[in-house]
């Protein structure tokens, strides 16, 4: 159930209630795609870094370890000793964007394997039994993520399979949610908004997926090569016909800045590999802008990566010892810096809920929208 305390604007502040705890928005769920985030970060960790929800992948836990080991296991939260919320992705996005050879019908789509090539089908209904197997807080709805750009008509028609596909995502959710079997019985389904870059399929497809009265909502096919004008118009066009009442979703999103703008738009929720994967290339987010960790200014840096920063990692070391453990292919100098940028995300996010919660979200936006994007 998600709840909306006050406005800004269009920028909102609310709690998400969950099965598996209460979610402060506008939030961001940090990237655990096989369980786990990397960069050798555990759950334990994640409580030091201000992190409020895991988000797993469908796709990549049925191949390995299987969705049905998971449940043996007893689910996610056993699994992976993370206690808070958890969102599995549908695979969908996984589906289009790992296997080169993929058959996509009515029933859904066959594919073959990005580890070993054999094949694979997964339509709404093995979609949704994969995610109760992995008994996940949030489960995803299943649908067609298309190329960018694509053609009208082909769009047209796969928004249209994309809502005949969460219809059948919500029956057997109902259904799968009723077993003794299932370990969550109280799984939550968020239907996804799709239709490229044309306003006009946006607006349909929202219109006929807000009728099934679903947890939340989602808006995806975005940052996926089109510019930040363009996914920032998308967003414009979806928002006023998402339920005020229900918990938005931008899925795959983003920067510093994109997650700014988005919040100013509406958005509530975020996620995005970009904390954890800049982090392993030695970039770091700071409130000053982003650090190359292996420049050689670094060498004799005796400050932490962000002087205002309370992280662990900028609490003990240096930028001269992290840039030492970078150059020296040390798996250490990955897990600071993955833990660094994992807080300052989360830790971003608290600063926006602060300014709504005080009414100074506009001047919040005005000093560090664009600066925190910038490279220093």
């Amino acid at each position: 159930m998600y709840k909306l305390m006050r406005k800004e604007g269009n920028a909102r502040r609310g709690e998400f209630v969950t099965p598996h705890g209460v979610i402060q928005t506008p939030a961001f769920m940090n990237v655990a795609t096989c369980g786990a985030i990397k960069g050798a970060v555990s759950a334990y960790d994640l409580s030091n870094l201000k992190c409020q929800v895991q988000l797993c992948n469908t796709y990549h836990l049925h191949l390995r370890p299987t969705d049905n080991v998971v449940k043996s296991m007893g689910g996610l939260h056993k699994f992976t000793s993370w206690g808070g919320p958890i969102l599995t992705d549908s695979g969908g996005f996984q589906v289009f964007s790992l296997s080169k050879l993929r058959d996509i019908r009515e029933e859904g789509v066959t594919f073959s394997s990005h580890i070993d090539g054999h094949k694979i089908f997964m339509g709404p209904e093995e979609s949704m039994q994969i995610q109760s197997n992995l008994a996940s807080t949030i489960a995803m709805a299943f649908d067609e993520c298309i190329e960018n750009p694509a053609e009208y008509e082909y769009t047209r028609n796969s928004c249209d399979r994309t809502v005949r596909w969460l219809y059948r995502c919500k029956k057997e959710m109902d259904r799968l949610n009723s077993l003794d079997s299932t370990i969550n019985k109280k799984q939550m389904l968020f239907g996804i908004n799709q239709g490229s870059t044309f306003q006009d399929l946006r607006i349909e497809n929202m219109k006929k997926i807000r009728e099934l009265d679903l947890d939340g909502y989602a808006i995806g096919g975005l940052a996926v090569g089109e510019t930040d004008s363009e996914m920032y118009n998308i967003i414009e066009t979806v928002i006023p016909e998402m339920p005020e009442n229900k918990v938005r979703y931008l899925m795959g999103v983003g920067t510093p800045s994109n997650i700014l703008e988005s919040v100013f738009r509406g958005v509530d929720i975020f996620d995005c590999v970009m904390p954890s994967r800049n982090a392993r290339h030695g970039h770091v987010f700071t409130w000053e802008g982003i650090r190359n960790m292996f420049n050689a200014k670094y060498i004799l840096d005796d400050l932490p990566i962000d002087k205002s920063c309370n992280c662990p990692t900028c609490k003990n070391h240096s930028r001269a010892y992290i840039r030492h453990l970078l150059k020296s292919g040390e798996m250490l100098g990955m897990r600071l810096c993955v833990m660094h940028n994992i807080y300052f995300y989360n830790n971003l996010m608290e600063k926006i809920r602060d300014s709504l919660d005080k009414d100074t979200f506009g001047t919040f936006f005005q000093a560090y929208n664009g600066v925190l994007s910038t490279r220093i």
